[in-house]
């Protein structure tokens, strides 16, 4: 692939009103999807009360994993099929086309009958509407950010693509607000019953809203010379990923682009939230309105970054986020848990949990979708440990040997009865380590009592410069992927790399670092998934990276 420049950044001119209907429109439609998405998260107790049989809460919360991971699994087949789409028919009519499917498939969650009326229907019909809301996500965000770059004026692209980038937040904002404003007008009983309904059948008035207004624009100038002059891709996905030229690109931008990115924007984002919640044991809503505010402080800087990037370039904003985020994981991360649970700290340097088993009974722990079972001892006692955020060593036995176990020295008596570790537990809660709900865990449920709490105010400084790091990288990859690909392959050339580091990498990280603390013993050691997969991105970036912020994209076949 031949690069194509046009030459020195020409001075920024004021926005037009077309291109602020351009950004608007598009920014809208795709928060309304990522709402849409978040909504399953958000209300996922409700959902599994609702769809799963009987009071069994691990298989409920297996359920919820496997749909939360259901719709991150099929993001880069949505990805292939809508991004082929755009580039036969066009940017516009494409993510019309997966807003579309993404708004029914949400309304019909609201819907869906619950197990206690049609039976096991109700959560087949449940995961295929999050395979369908995965496959539109899928080809929503190249669409937007392709349509964007497309009309954004020559040195600009990274100011205007990075609107798009603040979309996932305040899709997540939005649906975190909606389902609050409920709960407070409402019982808990009404709530449970039927209230979590409404945000998914808002979703409707949401996708009219969005639907009339990306009506209103035309299509890209980029793919209209394109199509004017008969240069269109007949077959875009051959071209794509069947040329080594083209594929070679869309490699390097996933393993030198996305992956690093991914991984950064969910340790920021997702991991944060899930350490300080189930491995910090802070409430829910402690944890919610920690990480809400820490991301309402650092949304703007990704506009910020994005602009930053016209001017000096994608890569080295990209390369530096991904090293800063790597270089400093750990030490933020035990800082925040210094400050939201000091007692589990001190317990994890002074109360010494041995683990002594025959190494063939000890088997890998990775369960991305939560539907292994596990049976050996050694794999339970080691799970149990780990969802309590207890570290241990584990140490070999003799071949044969049944599994041992011991806190500071004294011996653990294991039960037949006891596959679960509850006696172990137990004895290192004894030993120091503090129970769900212990006094000293920082709790502060209010808005108030969050913003007059120095605790709280110096976890959310930390939670800032994690979501700094996610806006460094962030910002600018939409103009970076975008300027990548020329225009006749451009819409399936860059969202098959970006739903794969995103979907993928980043959306398996919390299962991922949760069988490494696991494995390992560790509540920290689950940060190296993201600090390896970020050096991964830096080298490769700096080695074949290219800077892409002067081509110019009419031009660019």
């Amino acid at each position: 692939m031949s690069v194509t420049t046009g030459g020195a950044p020409a001075k920024a001119a004021p926005m037009t009103k077309e291109e602020r209907k351009v950004i608007i429109a598009s920014s809208a439609g795709t928060v309304f999807e990522w709402y849409d998405f978040y909504l399953a998260g958000s209300l996922a107790a409700n959902i599994a009360m609702t769809f799963v049989p009987g009071s069994n809460d691990t298989a409920k919360f297996i359920f919820v994993l496997f749909g939360f991971a259901a719709g991150f699994a099929v993001r880069p087949f949505g990805a292939l099929f809508f991004g082929r789409l755009g580039d036969l028919i066009g940017r516009k009519y494409t993510f019309l086309v997966t807003m579309t499917l993404m708004g029914i498939a949400t309304f019909a969650v609201g819907l869906l009958p619950g197990y206690d009326t049609i039976g096991y229907a109700a959560p087949v019909i449940f995961i295929l509407c999050r395979l369908a809301q995965g496959l539109a996500l899928g080809g929503e965000y190249g669409g937007a950010a392709t349509y964007v770059a497309e009309h954004a004026p020559h040195g600009r692209r990274g100011f205007y693509t990075s609107w798009i980038q603040t979309t996932a937040t305040v899709g997540l904002f939005l649906s975190l607000l909606v389902i609050l404003t409920l709960r407070l007008s409402m019982s808990p009983e009404d709530f449970n019953a039927w209230g979590w309904r409404v945000p998914f059948l808002l979703s409707i008035i949401l996708l009219g809203f969005s639907i009339w207004i990306r009506l209103q624009l035309s299509e890209s100038p980029a793919f209209q010379k394109m199509k004017a002059e008969g240069t269109r891709s007949k077959a875009p996905l051959t071209e794509a990923f069947g040329r080594w030229s083209n594929a070679k690109i869309a490699l390097i931008a996933l393993f030198g682009g996305t992956a690093g990115q991914a991984v950064v924007w969910y340790t920021g984002q997702f991991y944060a939230l899930f350490f300080l919640t189930q491995t910090l044991k802070v409430d829910g809503t402690t944890a919610n309105l920690l990480i809400a505010a820490g991301l309402l402080i650092g949304t703007p800087f990704f506009i910020l970054f994005g602009w930053l990037s016209d001017k000096i370039g994608r890569k080295p904003i990209l390369i530096a986020g991904c090293l800063i985020a790597a270089a400093t994981y750990f030490p933020l991360f035990e800082n925040i848990a210094r400050i939201a649970n000091p007692q589990l700290i001190a317990a994890t340097e002074n109360v010494k949990i041995n683990i002594t088993a025959d190494p063939a009974s000890c088997g890998t722990l990775f369960d991305p979708v939560g539907v292994r079972i596990f049976t050996r001892p050694c794999d339970l006692y080691r799970r149990t440990l780990a969802t309590n955020s207890m570290h241990y060593e584990l140490q070999p036995g003799p071949a044969g040997s049944p599994l041992v176990a011991s806190v500071n020295g004294t011996p653990v008596t294991i039960a037949d009865t006891d596959k679960a570790g509850a006696a172990l537990v137990a004895a290192a809660q004894a030993a120091g380590y503090p129970k769900v709900g212990d006094p000293s865990i920082l709790k502060q449920p209010t808005i108030g009592g969050v913003l007059s709490d120095p605790r709280s105010l110096s976890v959310i400084g930390l939670l800032f410069i994690l979501v700094l790091y996610v806006t460094m990288v962030y910002g600018p990859i939409a103009a970076l992927l975008v300027e990548l690909f020329p225009t006749r392959i451009r819409y399936t050339g860059m969202s098959l790399p970006y739903h794969i580091g995103n979907g993928w990498f980043g959306g398996f990280l919390p299962p991922t670092a949760f069988a490494i603390v696991a494995a390992t013993g560790n509540i920290f050691s689950g940060l190296w998934y993201p600090i390896v997969v970020a050096l991964m991105t830096v080298v490769i970036a700096i080695i074949f990276l290219p800077e892409t912020k002067d081509r110019d994209l009419e031009d660019w076949h």
